[in-house]
């Protein structure tokens, strides 16, 4: 029987190791696709999730339980990102690694029997949103992740940044049109470009 996320908890703050590793084992993936799609670095985005964690079990005492784990865990993740951002004077940039696209291995809506054309769109899909949020305000940014991606509701996310949860809904529908907007226009001129490079060899 799968034990919940409380009770692992409650077994890893009386000192079972295993029950945090199972947390671990997890969570991993959630944690690093926040941080990747926040960071836009692999390697930054691995260094961040080690971080998390050791930082959730040094803290497990503290974790009263008055949010959910996942909650707790995505909150550490987010101010370790900003603090990371902060120190080494970066904005997240897109980086597409070499063969494998990292957001790939985070993906779990990926259909497995997917053809080379619609696998080629997805990604070109996902590089041109990565392109577009990394655009944003670190505060809408973080607001679309958190409810699109990783499913978060309102309340929770609210409860996560200190916020109220008006302030949270205006961030995430902001940010949403301005993606959309963002998009509109990379969409429009990659045609006109595909349009002129067409006119230019006929």
């Amino acid at each position: 029987m799968t034990r919940t996320d409380e009770e692992l908890v409650a077994s890893a703050t009386a000192g079972d190791l295993d029950s945090f590793n199972q947390l671990v084992s997890r969570w991993e993936r959630p944690i690093y696709a926040l941080a990747y799609r926040t960071l836009r670095r692999e390697e930054d985005a691995r260094d961040v999730v080690q971080e998390a964690f050791l930082r959730a079990y040094r803290g497990l005492r503290g974790f009263k339980g008055q949010a959910k784990f996942s909650s707790w865990l995505y909150r550490i993740t987010l101010n370790l990102c900003r603090d990371w951002m902060r120190k080494e004077r970066r904005t997240p940039i897109v980086m597409v690694p070499e063969g494998v696209d990292p957001l790939d291995m985070a993906d779990d809506h990926a259909a497995p029997t997917e053809s080379v054309e619609d696998l080629v769109a997805r990604r070109e899909m996902s590089r041109a949103v990565a392109k577009a949020m990394a655009e944003l305000p670190e505060e809408q940014r973080s607001a679309i992740l958190l409810k699109e991606y990783h499913g978060l509701t309102f309340q929770e996310i609210a409860d996560m940044l200190d916020c109220p949860l008006s302030t949270v809904k205006t961030r995430l529908y902001q940010g949403l049109y301005v993606l959309r907007r963002r998009l509109e226009r990379q969409q429009a001129e990659e045609s006109a470009l595909r349009r002129a490079t067409w006119e230019g060899t006929t």
